[in-house]
């Protein structure tokens, strides 16, 4: 694809031509919900480094794997949960790991705190047979 060097937004004619593709081929994009760009007060479409990194990902759908539209939109939004599960599942560990150092942290018998309660009496396990 191309180096972006700076961050910022780029109007519809720069990002063509960074690609290599037709400014109607973005407006296409736009009005499937695949891009949302930014507008200027003058109703001027501007493009943020990350709606330039989505649009690379769709150019790689389209062009190295040749997938339609309908595909596009249904990968991004796969992508998207898969993006917010993998949040949900970072929070939920954070929160285990607070809680169980809350928990240790403040039971002076260890076994008190523990989430899974623990057994004080251990079974020896039979001799095996051979």
């Amino acid at each position: 694809m191309t180096k972006r060097k700076s961050k910022g937004a780029y109007m519809i004619s720069a990002v063509a031509e960074m690609y290599g593709i037709h400014p109607q081929t973005l407006r296409l994009y736009e009005r499937e919900g695949l891009l949302k760009p930014s507008r200027t007060e003058g109703n001027t479409r501007l493009y943020t480094d990350e709606d330039l990194q989505r649009l690379e990902f769709i150019l790689n759908l389209a062009r190295d794997l040749g997938v339609n539209i309908s595909g596009m939109a249904i990968i991004l939004q796969m992508r998207e949960r898969m993006e917010e599960m993998q949040r949900q599942i970072q929070d939920f560990v954070k929160y285990i790991q607070e809680e169980v150092l809350s928990r240790a942290n403040a039971a002076t018998d260890p076994a008190k705190g523990a989430i899974v309660p623990l057994r004080r009496t251990f079974v020896t396990p039979a001799p095996r047979k051979k």
